[in-house]
């Protein structure tokens, strides 16, 4: 059980919602924002002392069921709830480090995809395995070191030495947004992993932007369902973004596509045959 993070995370929560959200009078001013206190006990059937030292860190353990009487009363989504399972210590949570290795028939899928670009992103946004298109597309992974090849680290801190930062994506604001509420979650699932731990430090200590967002405690991330990049050689593609998780390993399987016959899908055929070596981002 995080203590420190479970207060925090219901204090976030609390503070969103306005009285009128849970059927209540607003009444007299308020000094602070989002519900009392007291109210979100009430609301969630606990007194309001154990209430008080959840938001404190001072209180035991609460039981499955008082869980579910907060979930309901902070009107948490499911993704939420799930959050606050994991950081009461009432959900499995694995001891092991995320993992990075890529099972083969992944592999061997990317390879099968010509018209699709295709990566696999481990739990902290590390580029792990890419076919040839999204090597085209975005950048030659292999030619860079593995830290630079982390999407999280790249859209707040951009490449050492240079100003290239995502890809001349137009939702760039947008994914520094869904990497955060990513990466809380990720955070919770692998507490004593370093490399996660290390990654919200450095990236909490060289982006303000990060850090603003990491304390909002936001854990659900929208679905990206298209995306432009505007790239250096073939102009504007907009592609279709599918995002399918690889629940067995914690990693996720990107495809950027289009339309067979769009000029889209011209410009991807035209980066398969040009490849890497014409990449030049300065964005």
């Amino acid at each position: 059980m995080d203590k420190q993070e479970l207060g925090a995370f219901l204090r976030s929560r609390r503070e969103r919602l306005a009285p009128q959200d849970v059927g209540l009078p607003s009444g007299p001013r308020r000094r602070t924002p989002g519900l009392r206190r007291e109210e979100a006990a009430v609301l969630a059937h606990i007194s309001t002392e154990y209430y008080i030292r959840l938001e404190q860190g001072r209180a035991p353990r609460p039981s499955g069921e008082v869980l579910a009487g907060i979930a309901s009363a902070l009107r948490l989504t499911d993704r939420e709830t799930d959050h606050l399972h994991v950081l009461a210590g009432t959900a499995r949570t694995p001891d092991r480090r995320h993992q990075r290795e890529v099972r083969p028939s992944i592999l061997a899928l990317l390879e099968r995809l010509p018209q699709t670009a295709g990566l696999v992103v481990s739990a902290t946004f590390e580029v792990l395995a890419w076919n040839g298109l999204a090597a085209a597309l975005m950048e030659d992974f292999a030619a860079v070191p593995r830290e630079e090849r982390n999407l999280a680290r790249l859209a707040f801190l951009g490449k050492r030495g240079t100003g290239h930062t995502m890809y001349g994506v137009s939702d760039a604001s947008e994914f520094r947004h869904n990497v955060v509420r990513e990466l809380r979650a990720t955070a919770a699932r692998y507490p004593a992993d370093p490399d996660v731990t290390g990654l919200v430090d450095e990236l909490r200590e060289g982006s303000p932007d990060f850090a603003r967002l990491w304390e909002r405690h936001d854990v659900k991330a929208a679905p990206t369902l298209t995306k432009t990049f505007h790239h250096p050689v073939v102009g504007e593609i907009t592609v279709t973004c599918d995002n399918l998780a690889l629940t067995d390993s914690d990693q996720r399987l990107v495809l950027y596509s289009a339309p067979l016959g769009s000029p889209d899908a011209e410009a991807l055929a035209l980066l398969n045959v040009l490849g890497t070596e014409v990449i030049d981002y300065q964005l």
